[in-house]
């Protein structure tokens, strides 16, 4: 966990539901990723324009890597072989060699530069700038900007397909989502999908997109393989960050004003029930949430005989 007002990461051992360890990094912590082998941790410091490597079995900073201005984010590549990083004070990226820990290259992005999504094979970076309406594609041997893809305005996530053959991007003010082909590196279409979208999840079989509208209180349902929406389902106020259940069978939402957990259930509809989905409960967690992730999900649900 960052904790930007104080300088710090939290270990939070889950297990035990405690804080194992705090690690002191640099000014103004904005966003942490942690390697797929769980070794590595890196946190972008927006505050001192580097990003602090931490070793996570030894619970210390082994690196502090110059960057950019004002980094946003630093997204290890599923190899662990490079860490990208947009610098939103000058509208780059910088892509840092994890073994040798130091910058290899920084290349000129587009405005605004944030989310980043990479694709599993480790072969290419898409950065989302908000400030331009457009996707950076970037390749990860060669270093170097492949295309700039104009998308909605004030594109805001990005969210891989799991198969990896195809990008969403959440537009905020275009109250839509555009649809990437990570291949081609070509938008296939956008799509209007509610009221100031913000986030947006894939279902494991590619077959499901489901987006918090912020704006509308709601969360839309986006069939891929039929191009459509098929589901508004009402939840708290200004839903955000989105996660599935490892079943798949359940959506969690965070309600950032409301300060709660709408838990919504998917199931195959009924004759008296035909829709797919339905608001199970909601579940007050705090003020101002702003993400959320599963390790595991036990819920009791009563049974109709």
């Amino acid at each position: 966990m960052v904790n930007s007002g104080s300088n710090n990461v939290s270990v939070i051992d889950a297990e035990k539901n405690r804080v194992a360890a705090t690690i002191g990094v640099h000014g103004r912590p904005y966003f942490i990723d942690v390697s797929e082998d769980g070794l590595r941790g890196y946190v972008a410091n927006s505050g001192s324009a580097n990003v602090s490597v931490i070793d996570l079995a030894k619970r210390v900073v082994i690196a502090n890597v110059r960057v950019g201005p004002a980094p946003g984010l630093a997204r290890v590549s599923p190899d662990g072989a490079t860490v990208v990083v947009s610098n939103r004070g000058d509208n780059s990226v910088s892509l840092i060699d994890s073994k040798r820990l130091e910058v290899k290259a920084t290349v000129g992005a587009c405005e605004q530069p944030e989310d980043i999504a990479i694709l599993p094979d480790s072969s290419k970076a898409f950065v989302a700038c908000s400030g331009s309406g457009q996707v950076a594609s970037i390749d990860l041997k060669s270093d170097t900007v492949l295309a700039l893809l104009d998308v909605g305005k004030t594109p805001v996530h990005l969210t891989l397909k799991p198969d990896g053959g195809e990008l969403i991007v959440t537009n905020f003010d275009s109250d839509s989502v555009s649809i990437v082909e990570t291949t081609t590196n070509e938008v296939g279409g956008s799509y209007l999908i509610g009221t100031k979208p913000a986030r947006g999840i894939v279902s494991a079989d590619n077959a499901r997109l489901y987006v918090s509208n912020f704006g509308s209180n709601s969360v839309a349902v986006y069939d891929i393989d039929y191009g459509k929406m098929v589901a508004t389902i009402p939840v708290g106020s200004q839903p955000d960050g989105l996660a599935l259940s490892q079943s798949q069978n359940y959506l969690l939402v965070l309600d950032s004003q409301s300060g709660d957990v709408t838990v919504i259930q998917k199931r195959k509809p009924r004759k008296l029930e035909p829709t797919e989905y339905s608001l199970l409960t909601m579940i007050p967690v705090g003020v101002q949430p702003n993400n959320i992730v599963v390790k595991s999900f036990l819920l009791a649900v009563p049974v109709r005989k």
